[in-house]
């Protein structure tokens, strides 16, 4: 690699890749006319169908992974992805590429992206009573991608997530910090902004309308609005992500109750499929506790109760030993206290337990930096960028890791693929400096 004469441009190059990735995300400040899908009147976007998709094909993966990826479980991502399938072909954008999962985080909530990929949490997936209420939460979820609510909001937000995804660099081990994800986050979901509460409104009766058109009872609706205003009082600390992306109220679960008793009050002779939903769901319903064990410990995480929080991790595992989020949960307590190597055996664990998904890899990596063994870090970070490619965090790091190993050529490369993604903070300091001292750049 001869990058002397090179840097700069290809500096300036990434300027240019960036602007062009904000147009593909819809944060030009362009934007057009286009008929709505369930209207059929002018709506203002500032993204086209195709783009759409593009954030999803370039954001879901990352998200998802966040949110622990899917669960180990074919059975209930099917019955999930057939309940969707059922929905969405009765909706007003049919041809999207819808998709569907269940995923390991444990906060309360479910969300979608603008091209109708698909994620439901385990959390609040054991707290539904019947498949009508589930069918009313992808409902919902369905509504925004039909209403084109994120085209009509440009991903602006969304753009400014993907932007800072792993590049910020915190805390000390190793000299330069886990990424910012080997902290808790308490329902992740940070790539997707709020929706404006006549956007959820409208979600709302456009799910309930589709849940109809499906052979749905509608008082599924309410009885899912219900469960969540009732879980806002008990534990606001694991709805906190469900009430920033989609604000709950008394006033929405009454307007669903006014239609459910109204203008769809035939449909409420249909059978709720509750006996489908509890046999399908079973397995995940049979490690309740385990996943409310987890849900303490987060929030206590969240809090920096970091004893109660391990109390509550070593619950769950005594319940479920081979739970990858629990795994995953307990390595992030004990990093926080700096407990690196008994955090490494969980995270290890992790990845056995669960090799295909991405997260636990990464915390292998940050953590035997901590124990100054690049080789084996080095080897997991790289597994990670292999699953979810394109985290400029991750690049940096096997920079490190491959210096640590004495492989200045390849760390260089590594140094100089940071940069191209990012010119500022501390680790690009590092990079520079080092790209710098070993005669790369002058």
């Amino acid at each position: 690699m001869n990058i002397n004469d090179d840097l700069a441009a290809n500096l300036q190059r990434n300027r240019i890749s960036r602007r062009q990735v904000l147009w593909l995300l819809g944060a030009s400040a362009l934007s057009g006319c286009a008929s709505s899908p369930v209207g059929g009147g002018s709506i203002l976007v500032g993204m086209s169908e195709e783009e759409e998709k593009a954030v999803d094909q370039k954001v879901a993966p990352q998200q998802f992974s966040q949110d622990l990826g899917a669960v180990q479980d074919a059975q209930i991502n099917q019955y999930l992805t057939e309940i969707g399938r059922r929905l969405d072909g009765k909706s007003h954008r049919p041809q999207m590429p819808y998709s569907y999962r269940v995923l390991n985080a444990n906060y309360v909530n479910a969300y979608t992206f603008p091209g109708g990929a698909m994620g439901v949490t385990r959390g609040i997936l054991v707290d539904l009573d019947n498949e009508a209420e589930l069918a009313g939460l992808l409902g919902h979820e369905l509504g925004h991608v039909n209403a084109r609510h994120a085209a009509q909001r440009q991903g602006q937000a969304m753009v400014a997530s993907v932007a800072a995804t792993g590049i910020n660099i915190i805390g000390s081990a190793a000299g330069f910090g886990g990424l910012t994800d080997i902290g808790t986050q308490l329902g992740a979901s940070a790539l997707l902004s709020s929706y404006s509460r006549d956007n959820e409104r409208e979600a709302d009766a456009l799910g309930q309308e589709y849940m109809v058109r499906a052979g749905y009872p509608a008082n599924g609706m309410v009885g899912l609005q219900q469960l969540l205003v009732n879980q806002e009082k008990e534990s606001p600390g694991m709805l906190q992500t469900m009430f920033s992306t989609h604000p709950m109220s008394s006033e929405r679960r009454d307007t669903a109750r006014q239609m459910a008793e109204g203008k769809y009050a035939a449909s409420n002779q249909r059978d709720s499929g509750r006996e489908r939903f509890m046999d399908s769901t079973a397995s995940l319903r049979r490690i309740k506790p385990t996943i409310e064990a987890c849900q303490k410990g987060e929030i206590a995480l969240s809090r920096k109760d970091f004893g109660k929080a391990e109390g509550s991790f070593r619950s769950a595992l005594a319940a479920t030993p081979r739970d990858y989020a629990a795994n995953v949960l307990m390595a992030k307590c004990l990093s926080a206290q700096d407990k690196d190597a008994q955090a490494l055996e969980y995270a290890q664990a992790a990845t056995k337990i669960y090799p295909q998904e991405a997260q636990a890899q990464k915390m292998v990596g940050v953590l035997a930096l901590a124990q100054k063994d690049p080789a084996k870090a080095y080897e997991h970070l790289d597994r990670y960028d292999r699953l979810i490619p394109g985290d400029a965090g991750v690049t940096f790091l096997k920079g490190v890791s491959l210096e640590g190993m004495g492989r200045k050529q390849d760390a260089a490369n590594q140094y100089a693929a940071y940069l191209r993604r990012t010119q500022r903070g501390k680790a690009a300091e590092y990079a520079y400096s080092r790209l710098q001292g070993w005669g790369y750049v002058k």
